[in-house]
Formats: structure tokens, C-alpha cells, sequence
């Protein structure tokens, strides 16, 4: 019992709230996988082989990843930017495209978990997570059948889960790309997309009424990335999508439309965006707690610098006490 109200009022400390930003139960408890999962697959930019283990983790540990021994927590503060993906790195290591993952992880509710990585070159210091259809299904499945569990610590107890409540409006924008979250009872995101070079893509809007477990499973887990077809060579002479195919990607020509249909939503474009931003916003977790701001987040022709961007100001503002 000692141990436990401790551990209580620790974790109640670590979490700054601020005017901007509260942090408060969510009347739940942390929890993690209730087994062990493998999967290995080819990759979208380097065109390798990886292979992952996701393990149960103790309570207030989080998400990290571990690179030959090399932990790298899924934080912000280790965040690279890159083009097209969302990279961590710390101490020479280096990990890509952690989006889909984390993005299955946190809206699932697997709050602690240790990313186990490897890749097939011994000599290579960077890694990336595999990408199968290019959604986040391939992972929902995985959780799904192993399960979950109450997370405990080390002396056996559970820990309530936190979660980052928004007070006043936050913001944070690129050129004529904005990501906002103003203040709500539930996680409410609404995104458009702008692409009038290519007709087929056009102007879209997506918004959840609200979003939780069963809605991004059903509505957002599937949908998979997607690139304009002329852009194709351009990316790949830059050392890019060299893993890409029509087999993990829907693609779009500006003069002949989609090029690998059927597309699984009309929308499907703008739900990938916003399992994009779930995955980056998770950046904000800390602790075993929820990354993603209670808020209605709003983002227009954003991407991952933009959506970490948002992370980094949600973070600024939580130390401005």
C-alpha cells in the first residue's frame, strides 16, 4: 500500500498542467499487450526486410523502441524530421516510418510496450518499421488477437491512465498548413486535404463525431497511404519509396486517376491523414499516459513535420506553467 500511494503521488507530480494544458484521469487504467507479437515485412523507403516484436511493458513505462539494446522512447523530444515519415533518433540510432504503429497503439489503448526492432545488416545503425498494405491494419489484427491487459508495475500495482486535456485554443502552422485543437469533452478531429493538380484527390474533408477504439478501427485503421503517381520518380531519385509498390500504396496519376482501385473509402486519402496525425500526436504521451489531446483537432494540408510541429507546442506550453 506504501508502495502504491508513492507511485501515486510521483505520477501525479511528473504531469505539468498548465493554462493551456490540464492533465487529468481518464478513469481508466494503463494497460499493455497481453502477449508477445512478431511480425517482419518489407519497408517503404529503404526497400528492406525489418522485423518487430512488441512485448508487455511494465506500468508508467510507455512506448519506446529498442534498437540493439539502444532505447529510444517515442517522445517528440527524439523526433528527426524526414521527409514522407516520422523518424526517431537518438545516440547514432535511428528509426523510420514509426506513424502506423504508434498510431494503432495509441488508439487501441496499448499504453506501455516495448518496440523490439531489427534489420537485416548488422552494420546498418537505422531501422524501419515494415509497411505492409501501407495502412494500420496489419497491426488492430495483431492487437486484437493477442489482447490486452492491466499493466502493472514493479510491485504489482496498476496505475490509473492520464490524458492531456486542451484549455485554450493551440496551434501551429507551415505556409498556408495549419493543425489546431481547441477545447472539447472528446477527441474530435476533422482534416481536409487540397490536392488540385490531381483531379481524382481534388479537395476533401474528413471528421469524426467521436473518436475512440470501435470508430478508428472500423473507420480510420484501414486506410492506406497514398502518392501521386508523377511524383513517383522525383521521390525515389531522392532516396525515397524505394520499398513502395501498388501493393502497399494507392497511387493517383493527375491524368488517368487511380491507378490501383478500389479505394476503400471515397475519403480514403484524408482518413490516412488523419491515422498519420493519431500516430504523431501519440509523440505527447508520457508515462503510460494518452498522447492524444482531449480537443477537437482541426488540420488542413498537414504532414509529419507539421503534426510534430503541433506536438512540440503542445509540449512548450505545458512547461509554460
Amino acid at each position: 500500500m506504501y508502495h502504491h500511494r508513492l507511485r501515486s503521488m510521483t505520477l501525479a507530480a511528473a504531469f505539468k498542467s498548465s493554462n493551456f494544458i490540464s492533465w487529468k484521469s481518464t478513469g481508466r487504467l494503463q494497460q499493455t499487450l497481453a502477449g508477445c507479437i512478431e511480425r517482419t515485412g518489407k519497408t517503404l523507403h529503404s526497400g528492406e526486410v525489418s522485423t518487430l516484436k512488441l512485448w508487455p511493458e511494465l506500468a508508467c513505462k510507455g512506448r519506446y523502441f529498442d534498437f540493439r539494446s539502444n532505447l529510444i522512447p517515442a517522445s517528440v523530444d527524439f523526433v528527426e524530421e524526414s521527409p514522407l515519415c516520422t523518424t526517431l533518433y537518438k545516440d547514432g540510432f535511428r528509426i523510420r516510418t514509426v506513424e502506423h504503429l504508434l498510431s494503432a497503439l495509441e488508439a487501441i489503448g496499448v499504453d506501455n510496450c516495448r518496440i523490439e526492432m531489427r534489420n537485416s545488416d548488422p552494420h546498418v545503425c537505422e531501422v524501419e518499421v515494415p509497411i505492409f498494405d501501407g495502412s494500420a491494419n496489419e497491426w488492430v489484427k495483431a492487437i486484437e488477437q493477442v489482447g490486452l491487459m492491466v499493466a502493472t508495475d514493479q510491485f504489482g500495482n496498476s496505475c490509473e491512465k492520464m490524458a492531456p486535456y486542451v484549455n485554450e485554443p493551440v496551434h501551429a502552422w507551415r505556409k498556408d498548413s495549419f493543425v489546431a485543437a481547441f477545447p472539447s469533452q472528446k477527441v474530435h478531429i476533422t482534416y481536409g486535404i487540397d490536392f488540385p493538380q490531381v483531379h481524382a484527390i481534388g479537395s476533401q474533408w474528413f471528421s469524426s463525431a467521436s473518436l475512440d477504439y470501435y470508430f478508428f478501427s472500423e473507420q480510420i485503421a484501414s486506410s492506406r497511404t497514398f502518392c501521386v503517381y508523377e511524383e513517383v520518380e522525383q521521390l525515389r531519385n531522392a532516396g525515397l519509396i524505394k520499398g513502395g509498390s501498388l501493393d502497399n500504396a494507392i497511387v493517383c496519376s493527375s491524368s488517368k486517376g487511380w491507378l490501383n482501385p478500389p479505394l476503400r473509402f471515397p475519403d480514403e486519402p484524408c482518413r490516412h491523414k488523419v491515422l498519420d496525425l493519431i500516430g504523431d500526436l501519440s509523440l505527447f504521451a508520457q508515462f503510460g499516459s494518452q498522447g492524444l489531446p482531449v480537443a477537437h483537432i482541426v488540420a488542413y494540408k498537414g504532414g509529419h513535420a507539421l503534426h510534430t510541429d503541433m506536438v512540440r507546442r503542445l509540449s512548450d506550453y505545458q512547461e509554460n506553467i
